[in-house]
């Protein structure tokens, strides 16, 4: 008993000695160099990250700013004879009860509340206006020739000329697939050539055009 109590505390002592003698960054791991694999994953994390995030410019979409042609509706709170439903002139101009004439065209709907408030405030105690945009027609697309439905379009929101051909029920069984026109509305008046079969192909999708208000689409 005493022999293999003695080898113990022998045992236990030499490692005591050698756990002194050995330096202290062997003892315990050091805070300054992290795992190289760690390092790796927070790489590839935010790199992932980084990618998935859409671009600021891609994101962003202009507000609507009203047009002549469109339908607004004015909602006053409680106050139901200076809530009404106008369409804007060629002029820009709105007619409202108590209020006026009022220049709206190139504003957003936001916009055109605050005008609106700024007017009613020394007929109505603290009024709250909401402007909303009932119909859409200052901005419209155009598409005429061999066609389903030719007509006008509004343009409610970001459209391409591949888009606007399937919003008009598409192509008739006479119609030109290389000879389709586009022609721009701004200054230029410029004239681009469209081939459908090129917009419907995987590879060269990036020809689609965007179509702008006024915009026309001429299919031959």
């Amino acid at each position: 008993m005493v022999n293999r109590l003695s080898r113990f505390q022998i045992a236990t002592f030499v490692v005591a000695a050698v756990a002194l003698t050995l330096p202290a960054s062997a003892q315990q791991p050091s805070a300054s160099k992290p795992f190289a694999g760690g390092a790796l994953a927070a790489n590839a994390g935010a790199a992932a990250a980084t990618a998935a995030s859409p671009s600021p410019a891609a994101s962003v979409q202009l507000p609507y700013t009203i047009g002549s042609g469109d339908v607004l509706g004015i909602s006053v709170w409680k106050e139901k004879d200076l809530s009404t439903t106008v369409t804007v002139r060629p002029d820009g101009n709105i007619s409202l009860p108590l209020i006026g004439e009022v220049t709206v065209t190139q504003l957003t709907p936001i916009q055109v509340e605050d005008v609106l408030k700024q007017r009613l405030e020394s007929l109505v105690v603290q009024p709250r206006i909401t402007v909303t945009v009932v119909e859409i027609h200052s901005r419209m697309v155009y598409i005429t020739g061999e066609i389903a439905r030719p007509g006008a379009y509004p343009l409610n929101a970001p459209l391409t000329v591949l888009q606007l051909i399937a919003e008009a029920g598409g192509l008739t069984e006479f119609a030109s697939r290389k000879k389709i026109q586009l022609v721009r509305a701004d200054a230029t008046q410029k004239h681009l050539s469209v081939n459908y079969k090129n917009l419907t192909k995987i590879k060269t999708a990036g020809t689609n055009p965007q179509l702008y208000p006024g915009d026309t689409l001429v299919v031959q």
